[in-house]
């Protein structure tokens, strides 16, 4: 093939990781959600409070800190997943650079990913264990499962990706 035509189609394939930015500014938007979310919730909670028993108060506070989780999950996404795939971010000098960022390539990307499934999955279970009587044993059981699952595969992808490093 003629090189300029390679060149071409090199340039394309490369410029096409532009592609997932706004992917990535949707997933902002979609913070903003769960930010108003966690707003409203706190509200509630605080408007609430004098009325709710202590357990009802602990479930919504499992609900906040569930909300938190997936924001959390969210930025590691969108800043790990621009960074990593679209372009830099070039906040080297920036005061508030997250020290995440420094070390993240895909495999630590996957990892932190896993881990914070792990962590909303935790919640819910523990949302589930505090207030057992909402849900049927087969239900609690599908949600243990499920949990074990996600821990299991958050040690299998932390494992396979020291393997992949000391190759």
């Amino acid at each position: 093939m003629d090189n300029r035509l390679v060149a071409t189609m090199n340039r394309i394939i490369f410029s096409g990781r532009w592609l997932q930015a706004p992917l990535y500014f949707g997933l902002i938007l979609v913070l903003g959600v769960y930010a108003y979310r966690f707003l409203l919730s706190l509200l509630n909670l605080f408007t609430g409070m004098t009325a709710s028993s202590d357990t009802q108060i602990m479930l919504e506070v499992l609900d906040l800190v569930d909300v938190v989780m997936i924001a959390n999950l969210l930025i590691m996404v969108i800043m790990g997943g621009y960074e990593t795939f679209v372009s830099r971010l070039h906040l080297h000098h920036h005061p508030d650079q997250p020290e995440w960022l420094d070390e993240l390539d895909a495999n630590a990307m996957k990892v932190k990913l896993a881990l914070s499934l792990v962590g909303i999955s935790s919640i819910h279970l523990l949302r589930t264990f505090i207030d057992p009587s909402k849900q049927s044993y087969d239900a609690v059981m599908w949600q243990v499962v499920i949990h074990l699952t996600l821990v299991v595969s958050a040690i299998a992808i932390a494992f396979t990706g020291r393997l992949v490093k000391k190759v």
